[in-house]
């Protein structure tokens, strides 16, 4: 009678693609050399490599279902079983590329089995999966090269790129931005996912630039077949209800009557830790004139005990019209 590659699975006949593929992990990490030290299990890790490469594939499964193993694996003279294909299937695959290509070219060891321990039993196929053994390996798996079946390598993710709005605040006394990702991580068996939330903290330094970029190395989506992407979050300056940013100074509309502009003014103007400045001009003030404070603007990013300067940028709010009597007042004083 053939191979029944249903028992050496542990499933039924009738079993499904996913049952299959549960069933290889089950046995092929029960029987792995690396992991199962008994004389056999070199022997059955093959037979179970052997038994998922047959009922894995549709067409060899619907004549193994039909026609056992000798029907699947016919004779040498090619005449197989009586009305019956001709079908000569010889298993001449590598399982331990089987195993890589199964696993994603990763070994699933790693995660189960991260450091040697004591307690190990080599004997025992399920001790390092029951309660009290969390046992390593000596010698890492490497997965076989060549063969029909050959692992995919990994490679890694684009970055995933996420703004970090801040304010001027925020970017004069430095902070603390706690910021929530969504994402997919594999679960312990190496092969499904599962979505979860992570807390990433950024810590805003006094004076950063916007377009700074803090990034968190493969904190991204995980998948068999993939490396995690990093994530990585840019600052973006928040508009400002009253000033705006030019590098490390800040600029502030400093609005002036005519009579101001000509006669002189004082302007108060705000900082961002709260004080006020009072600033006198004595000066002629034309549109657009512009006026230094030093040390009144933000860190310098490479420097953080310097700061940058406060501009004064002057606007002159001219009148909409002139009384007959004030444009003849000023005809008489202004000069030519």
């Amino acid at each position: 009678m053939g191979k029944d590659y249903y028992n050496v699975l542990g499933i039924p006949k009738g079993a499904s693609e996913e049952e299959i593929k549960k069933a290889y992990r089950k046995q092929a990490l029960r029987f792995h050399p690396d992991k199962n030290k008994s004389p056999k299990a070199e022997d059955k890790f093959k037979e179970v490599a052997e038994a998922y490469d047959v009922l894995s594939d549709a067409k060899k499964r619907d004549i193994y279902d039909r026609f056992g193993e000798e029907g699947l694996k016919g004779s040498a003279e090619g005449g197989g079983h009586p009305g019956g294909p001709t079908f000569n299937y010889t298993f001449s695959g590598d399982p331990h590329a089987i195993f890589a290509e199964f696993f994603g070219g990763r070994s699933p060891f790693d995660h189960f089995f991260p450091t040697a321990g004591d307690d190990f039993d080599p004997n025992d196929p399920f001790g390092a999966f029951g309660m009290g053994g969390m046992g390593g390996f000596h010698r890492a798996f490497k997965p076989h090269p060549g063969g029909p079946h050959r692992a995919h390598e990994k490679r890694q993710d684009p970055p995933v790129v996420h703004e970090l709005n801040v304010s001027l605040e925020e970017v004069f006394a430095g902070c603390t931005k706690k910021m929530k990702i969504s994402r997919k991580r594999l679960n312990p068996d190496g092969c499904t996912v599962r979505k979860e939330d992570k807390i990433l903290t950024v810590n805003i330094k006094r004076g950063w630039k916007e377009g700074t970029k803090i990034t968190f190395p493969k904190e991204g989506d995980e998948t068999p077949t993939n490396i995690p992407a990093d994530v990585v979050f840019v600052v973006k300056d928040r508009p400002h209800h009253m000033f705006r940013r030019e590098g490390s100074d800040i600029v502030y509309p400093a609005k002036i009557t005519l009579r101001e502009a000509l006669c002189g003014c004082t302007v108060k103007a705000p900082t961002l830790d709260g004080r006020t400045i009072t600033v006198t001009s004595r000066e002629v003030v034309k549109p657009g004139m512009k006026k230094r404070i030093t040390g009144e603007g933000l860190p310098l990013s490479k420097c953080p005990e310097k700061r940058g300067d406060m501009i004064l940028d002057f606007s002159v709010n001219f009148p909409d019209n002139l009384g007959q009597n004030t444009r003849n007042a000023l005809e008489e004083i202004l000069p030519m």
